[in-house]
């Protein structure tokens, strides 16, 4: 085999392989092509999962505006309670006091 030979078989060989791994190529494109629906289909889904993600934010911040309305209204009611309890604290004394003033008027008679 001759220099001329060799070239022309090592060039015949490579452009086999090339041949053969563009066919290949070929092949795994056309067997993993996006359909059209498929393409509409991921698109549908895409928004229904930002619709998804809107409400969802839209819930949390609804949620925090409840619980910061609640946290609001409790600490107005433990306001009240502890003013009312306060007050009932210093009835209780008043009634306490006023019975043994009573009691000191009933002894002296």
């Amino acid at each position: 085999m001759n220099r001329t030979e060799f070239i022309t078989v090592t060039a015949i060989i490579l452009f086999g392989a090339f041949l053969l791994g563009w066919i290949a190529s070929w092949i795994v494109h056309r067997l993993t092509r996006r359909t059209r629906a498929d393409m509409s289909e991921l698109d549908r889904m895409a928004q229904q999962l930002h619709d998804t993600e809107e409400q969802r934010d839209q819930a949390v911040a609804r949620l925090e505006e409840v619980e910061a309305d609640l946290s609001s209204r409790l600490a107005g009611t433990e306001s009240e309670l502890q003013a009312a309890m306060d007050g009932l604290r210093e009835s209780r004394a008043e009634v306490e006091e006023l019975r043994d003033y009573i009691e000191r008027k009933l002894v002296r008679r």
